[in-house]
């Protein structure tokens, strides 16, 4: 039991985890987000809204700079104010944007959004576990593979989701009448972004596909779907 004893504190604490980040999550985009107001994207949403046969999409702008969008498990989508700012200054077109909105809905219907949550607990919990085990039979460097294991499990399970969340994207803005040509020119201008600041990735870049890695595969989508 006593050799157990590791492992099931670490479930323990992945448990409270999962609920104390649901909950910070919660109040920390309520208390820092407003929803979205800006003609044109809401004509945008609405046509996405339109094609998934629901009344509207709720966007809001979450009030940060870093570039990115995100999913809330209750199934709201933000964009950061860093992002939108870029819209507004004609960085980003209304399209590219609403490109991504169209992901993060991705995240949503996939069940994305609630298993990241769990997911995240998950490996707090196996890190812990690891560390504890780890560091008792390779004392200095144990602690340190534990962090490397669980980081190259994380990067393979998210780079799954954004794959599955573009071909969501990518069926959404075709049935929209937007096309997918938004996805490859927004993922296209990320990646110059990475490049003139010297690596330094917008977050919605962070733990993804390379891009041309996506966008091959939105070409390959897009052939297969002509063709059928």
């Amino acid at each position: 039991m006593l050799r157990l004893a590791p492992i099931l504190l670490a479930i323990a604490y992945g448990l409270v985890m999962y609920r104390i980040s649901i909950w910070r999550t919660h109040k920390d985009l309520d208390a820092k987000s407003t929803e979205l107001a800006d003609r044109k994207m809401k004509a945008l949403t609405d046509r996405m809204a339109a094609a998934l046969e629901i009344s509207r999409i709720p966007v809001f702008i979450y009030e940060i700079d870093p570039v990115n969008g995100l999913a809330a498990p209750d199934g709201r989508i933000f964009i950061t104010r860093g992002f939108y700012r870029k819209y507004q200054n004609g960085e980003v077109s209304a399209e590219e944007l609403a490109s991504v909105i169209a992901h993060e809905l991705g995240h949503v219907a996939l069940g994305h959004a609630k298993r990241r949550m769990i997911d995240f607990s998950g490996q707090n919990a196996l890190r812990t576990a690891l560390m504890m085990v780890l560091g008792r039979y390779i004392p200095f460097i144990g602690p340190w593979i534990a962090g490397m294991l669980t980081t190259l499990i994380a990067a393979r399970l998210s780079r799954g989701d954004e794959y599955e969340a573009d071909e969501y994207a990518a069926a959404l803005l075709i049935k929209s009448g937007i096309g997918v040509e938004p996805q490859k020119t927004l993922f296209r201008k990320l990646e110059a972004l990475t490049q003139s600041r010297a690596g330094m990735a917008p977050a919605w870049l962070m733990s993804h596909p390379k891009t041309e890695d996506r966008i091959e595969a939105l070409d390959r989508l897009q052939g297969k779907w002509t063709r059928s």
